[in-house]
């Protein structure tokens, strides 16, 4: 049995006063007692100043791209042996900066079912897509999943259903990484996406969909999908997402991903973008900067109009969203103006609840799964402190 004793504690959904000590025994948590509580005889105890809190989630990675520019599409002409070093290497980043979970959303040949399956020791559990149903040469078609029309999506959804797969992601709208899609229009009509819905719900999966534009949006909002990723509410009018919007979104219960967790210390050191990438930029009237003043904003408006929120950082996509950047995800949502708490919650417990794994994983609890991360440093008041972790377990084996 080991004990892992911190002076301040974060179990999930709360703060606990006066920290907590966590027995771990083989994989489980078998106790969450008092910061001072006497363990038993024989038990090994790891005794830390900072605070100890449930393994963070990432919800939204890419395990086959390494976040160098172009990784994600370099990926169509990998091998398996590549594909799979490359999501090793991702895995391997992703615990040792806290995140025990990730949910994949997007992959090549359906390479990270296997690393799910396999549950290697210290290895974050995956919840894995499988590779992005898109229109023919739409946003990440080089992945291996086209579809045009009711049929063809149809048959995607059973594809990937008898593949394994945990979740559904479809392309609703172009994306910034993909040279010729639009980004301004959706992708799919409602009517289609509708199909995907249904057969997905069909057989017990969820529904993600990509959404960068207004339009995007508004079309997986009336297909009812269960969750929207980035909701970056792009228009020919620039960046804009209305109060009404955001109350239908709510109304409906989808959860939204809004992809923050930029590593904005990289931003003077960036080469220029893309050419797809610039303009979009330059008909929005946005660079860099005020693309993370917006996000800001749109993630306070997010609370505000009762849009549940589960935060993700589209890991390994770009330089700027390195897998492992999961905390600083966190951290924007409090720059945004979330109490501590509550980012904390969305992190962990919360994302443990849309990703599906709540009877496993997310908080500090007897029974659950040790994905346990002690960072140095009181949480409550210094947030930041979610990047400098002292130690990680998964599944009760240490990183």
């Amino acid at each position: 049995m080991l004990a892992i004793r911190a002076s301040h504690a974060f179990d999930g959904n709360a703060f606990l006063p006066g920290g907590a000590t966590v027995l771990v025994d083989g994989e489980r948590i078998v106790g969450v007692e008092a910061g001072d509580h006497a363990v038993p005889e024989g038990c090994e105890v790891a005794s830390y100043g900072g605070t100890v809190l449930p393994g963070l989630i990432d919800a939204h990675v890419h395990l086959v791209a390494d976040a160098s520019p172009g990784s994600l599409e370099r990926s169509q002409a990998m091998t398996a042996e590549q594909l799979d070093a490359e999501i090793e290497r991702s895995l391997a980043s992703q615990a040792a900066a806290g995140v025990t979970t990730v949910r994949d959303l997007g992959d090549k040949d359906y390479r990270t079912l296997a690393f799910r399956d396999r549950r290697t020791t210290g290895q974050p559990r995956i919840i894995a897509a499988g590779p992005p149903i898109t229109t023919p040469g739409g946003h990440c078609h080089f992945l291996g999943s086209t579809a045009a029309g009711p049929d063809e999506l149809r048959a995607e959804v059973v594809r990937h259903h008898e593949r394994g797969v945990d979740v559904i992601k479809v392309m609703a709208s172009g994306g910034f990484l993909t040279a010729g899609t639009d980004m301004f229009g959706a992708q799919y009509s409602s009517t289609d996406l509708r199909v995907v819905v249904e057969a997905a719900h069909e057989v017990g999966l969820q529904v993600l969909a990509h959404a960068h534009s207004v339009a995007g949006i508004e079309a997986a909002l009336a297909a009812g999908v269960d969750g929207i990723e980035h909701f970056s509410g792009i228009s020919e009018d620039g960046n804009v997402i209305s109060d009404d919007l955001l109350d239908r979104v709510a109304a409906a219960g989808i959860v939204v991903d809004p992809t923050m967790g930029f590593d904005q210390t990289l931003i003077p050191h960036m080469p220029p973008p893309p050419p797809q990438v610039l303009e979009t930029m330059q008909r929005t009237g946005m660079d860099f900067p005020a693309t993370m003043v917006r996000i800001s904003e749109a993630a306070a408006r997010l609370r505000a109009h009762g849009v549940r929120v589960v935060p993700g950082v589209d890991s390994g996509a770009m330089p700027l969203k390195a897998h492992g950047n999961a905390w600083i995800a966190v951290v924007d949502l409090v720059v945004a103006g979330w109490p501590v708490e509550e980012a904390l919650a969305a992190a962990t417990s919360g994302a443990a609840e849309v990703c599906g794994v709540a009877d496993v994983t997310g908080r500090l609890a007897v029974g659950l799964d040790a994905d346990l991360l002690v960072v140095d440093g009181d949480l409550a008041a210094d947030p930041a402190a979610l990047g400098r972790p002292l130690a990680v377990l998964v599944r009760g084996h240490q990183v």
